[in-house]
């Protein structure tokens, strides 16, 4: 199957990185969101992501340490750096932002759910996307943590249905993780891989259903222990990623790692832990610490400031 055509439902941290990278490649990309107020948040993230293209694809005639795999050959000149700069801009301008499933679903050959990590939500999403899908339609989720087979039935194509997960800055981090379920056809599976491949990815395939993964099955305990630590006031923000980086020689510590995840799907992953309701357990404790940031609107780096301030 020829994918061109795609919809990437959410236009958060990774729905709209998803979205731009695969504008970047080529393919007609409409990105489905619940409201104007949505749309009006999602917009900054696609400026902010042109210039990063613009400016990693500059930075890579002339430093190789700019390099990232999902942008360009190892060995682009500077000629098809500045052609590829030109595919930025139409990416940039090609994109298509609505509230309307009519639309979205309109000729889709694949959408790709970014919603957040909230069971109902994502029901009812896929229970109404539904109704306007085309029957050649693939959908596949970018949940971090669920799986697959728990939403399948929602899909009304639970054999058309299944996992595909990106990491974050995916135009440098370029995996793709694919989890079928027990009900995905190999066609569908296979046509999601070359999917992840035709959009500058690197598909990792899962032989069975994981919750997490393979990247947030080892991330997720990471940053917990590292949220854990603060919540408990052992140490400081700073202080547990000073330790982290010195240790291990890591370029970041988990708090700069959960900027960029965004603290608002940090903690919607902690909540699905029952544990998270009572506020005298570790997950109470992460879950009220979250929460507080949260309001404060420090969300992590595309809100300006989680942690620590990007402004």
């Amino acid at each position: 199957m020829d994918i061109r055509n795609v919809v990437v439902a959410g236009g958060g941290v990774l729905g709209s990185q998803i979205a731009f990278q695969s504008a970047y490649k080529g393919c007609n990309v409409k990105v489905w969101l619940r409201s104007e107020g949505s749309i009006d948040r999602a917009k900054p993230k696609f400026e902010r992501l042109k210039g990063i293209y613009l400016n990693t694809l500059e930075a890579m005639k002339t430093n190789p340490a700019a390099y990232c795999r999902g942008l360009a050959p190892k060995d682009a000149t500077p000629e098809q750096l500045d052609a590829l700069k030109a595919q930025v801009e139409a990416a940039y301008e090609g994109l298509t932002l609505t509230t309307s499933y009519e639309e979205a679903a309109a000729d889709a050959d694949l959408v790709i759910e970014c919603i957040a990590e909230d069971p109902k939500q994502k029901v009812a999403f896929y229970t109404e996307l539904a109704k306007h899908l085309p029957e050649r339609t693939i959908v596949v989720t970018n949940s971090s943590t669920m799986l697959p087979s728990a939403f399948a039935q929602y899909t009304g194509r639970p054999e058309k249905y299944l996992a595909l997960h990106f990491a974050n800055e995916i135009w440098r981090n370029n995996t793709a993780e694919v989890m079928g379920h027990a009900g995905t056809d190999p066609a569908a599976y296979d046509a999601v891989v070359a999917f992840a491949e035709q959009i500058g990815m690197i598909p990792l395939k899962l032989h069975k259903e994981q919750p997490g993964y393979i990247l947030n099955s080892m991330l997720v305990p990471f940053l917990s222990a590292a949220e854990a630590l603060l919540a408990n006031e052992v140490a400081d923000v700073e202080t547990i990623d000073r330790t982290w980086q010195l240790a291990t020689g890591a370029p970041i510590g988990p708090f700069r790692i959960l900027d960029v995840v965004g603290l608002t799907t940090a903690y919607n992953i902690g909540m699905l832990d029952p544990r998270a309701a009572d506020p005298a357990t570790v997950q109470g404790k992460v879950a009220a610490m979250l929460k507080r940031y949260i309001d404060e609107g420090k969300t992590g780096v595309n809100a300006g400031e989680g942690f620590y301030k990007y402004r």
